[in-house]
């Protein structure tokens, strides 16, 4: 049996993949993959996923320059979710942020706090002025 065979799809084709820097052990983004864009990243070495809401194959930092470098791919018991390990040039997040959970609940849930610093703002990703 394929490894591709092993990975259990959703009715769209589509299949959660969990981002996690190699080095330090941080979860940076998760975002959803097909086959196309799972043979992409195995071929390349580089992270492509799909985006459902644009319905749009894409490389993450084709726009911003801040790539993804595949140093693991691993899937889970079920085989229902990916973990891919890479090495991430600048900011994972597309707000500017090092991981796209930058965000933590305060106390009981009520209030949230950012919990690291931007590394830079959407606009000097995206060369927006």
């Amino acid at each position: 049996m394929s490894f591709f065979d092993r990975l259990k799809w959703t009715s769209d084709g589509l299949i959660p993949a969990i981002i996690q820097e190699q080095a330090t052990g941080r979860v940076l983004m998760m975002a959803w993959m097909n086959r196309a864009s799972l043979e992409k990243t195995l071929e390349t070495r580089r992270t492509f996923f799909w985006s459902r809401s644009r319905q749009k194959f894409w490389m993450k930092g084709e726009s911003s320059g801040h790539v993804q470098v595949v140093k693991d791919v691993a899937f889970d018991c079920d085989g229902d979710t990916l973990l891919i390990q890479v090495e991430q040039t600048g900011a994972a997040c597309h707000e500017g942020y090092q991981s796209c959970f930058f965000r933590s609940l305060d106390g009981d849930g009520g209030t949230w706090k950012v919990t690291e610093p931007q590394l830079q703002t959407p606009d000097a990703i995206y060369g927006k002025s």
